[in-house]
């Protein structure tokens, strides 16, 4: 108990990523597209800096700026998509799949714990860059059809 009461304090609602335009599945797929091998277990020392929920399945969480992992977990766990925090359960800072869990902060309801499946780490760069790419695609303007060369107006 003593080592989540920092994570649940220190946890972030950062629900809205810079990917708020794309649908669940959709980021799911661009998380996991990169994401490299499972690993057993992450590390992280005093706080989560983010989080953003993939659905209700799947999570991202940065442990720094530049580091964070995709946890897919057992079965859906409903309040992920509209948590305001989360909290992951931890030894000594140290979270591992299909032992730990992540608990859905919402207020008001019950605090139903998602066990973790898997831990595979995140491309951080390539899924910034992945976004940045997204939202320039989104932000130009549609190519308007007009009259082409010698076209006689």
């Amino acid at each position: 108990m003593k080592n989540i009461l920092p994570i649940l304090l220190a946890a972030l609602a950062l629900a809205a990523c810079a990917s708020a335009g794309m649908r669940d599945a959709e980021k799911l797929d661009l998380y996991r597209a990169n994401a490299g091998e499972p690993v057993p277990h992450f590390q992280f020392f005093g706080r989560i800096s983010g989080w953003t929920p993939l659905g209700d399945s799947a999570i991202a969480v940065w442990t720094k700026p530049r580091e964070a992992w995709l946890l897919d977990l057992f079965g859906p766990c409903p309040d992920l998509p509209y948590a305001h925090a989360i909290s992951l359960t931890s030894n000594m800072n140290r979270v591992n799949a299909r032992f730990d869990k992540v608990m859905a902060l919402n207020r008001g309801s019950m605090e139903i714990p998602c066990n973790i499946r898997e831990i595979r780490p995140l491309d951080v760069n390539a899924i910034r860059e992945a976004e940045r790419q997204m939202r320039e695609d989104d932000a130009a303007p549609a190519a308007q059809p007009g009259p082409g060369p010698g076209s006689g107006t």
